[in-house]
């Protein structure tokens, strides 16, 4: 079944984040002249695009220390990089087992259960990511997306207007919040949006892509034309196909 629009569009911004809480080693920092032990290259296989990698790392880490939170956190991350949700949350079940205070556990099961389509479970985690970690905008910002494609929009556009208080001109969090006023009918606000984002990261092509949804509820059809034609020369043929389609669609 195909993705939503909504889902569609937001895809990219969204993946930027999956690695955001990586946990770094709890324990003291170590001699910078003694070779690395297996959490800390775990974390820098993590770091280094190397989920493999680091799922070997850390699995020998735990084989030592069987209830090192953290290993069982960034073990999950690497799981969740590779498509492997199950094996993600019960990492991430283990970590808020073993410390219910976790929010970074709570955080990064909320992604695994979004990229699941488990929108009601992702939600809980990420409201319970809030308790411990109520200043962090990539909750809020999650939180978001969650509610958008649970299609619950103005409960979405509340987080993203929390996120934008916390990381203010953040392009991604005004992207989706360019969404949110467009899905519910304001199209007025949503161009505002994109057209902040493009001002902000000038390289952000779906802003494009939004900014001529937009124009055209707006009855503006020759500029919503040339945002197409922008979107079709900077949109990237293997993330962005669908809506490159899209946008072919509109120009004919």
């Amino acid at each position: 079944m195909s993705k939503p629009l909504e889902l569609q569009q937001r895809l990219l911004a969204a993946s930027l984040l999956f690695a955001a809480l990586l946990i770094g080693h709890p324990a003291a920092s170590q001699d910078k002249a003694a070779p690395a032990d297996p959490f800390t290259q775990g974390v820098a296989a993590l770091s280094e695009g190397k989920p493999a990698q680091a799922i070997e790392l850390f699995t020998e880490v735990l084989k030592h220390n069987p209830d090192l939170v953290e290993a069982y956190i960034n073990r999950g991350i690497a799981h969740l990089k590779l498509g492997q949700e199950v094996d993600a949350v019960t990492d991430f079940d283990r970590a808020v087992e073993l410390n219910p205070k976790a929010a970074e556990g709570y955080y990064n099961r909320a992604l695994a259960y979004s990229r699941a389509g488990l929108y009601d479970k992702a939600l809980e985690d990420y409201t319970q990511a809030l308790k411990y970690a109520p200043k962090d905008w990539q909750v809020y910002y999650n939180r978001g997306n969650a509610y958008l494609d649970a299609g619950k929009t103005r409960e979405a556009l509340e987080d993203y207007q929390k996120a934008l208080k916390l990381h203010p001109e953040a392009p991604e969090i005004l992207q989706n919040r360019g969404l949110a006023y467009l899905h519910l009918g304001e199209a007025d606000k949503a161009l505002e949006d994109f057209q902040t984002v493009l001002r902000l990261n000038p390289n952000f092509a779906r802003a494009h892509f939004g900014k001529g949804q937009a124009l055209e509820k707006l009855g503006r059809q020759a500029e919503a034309k040339e945002a197409f034609r922008l979107f079709l020369k900077t949109g990237n043929p293997d993330t962005d196909a669908p809506l490159l389609q899209q946008a072919l669609e509109r120009l004919k």
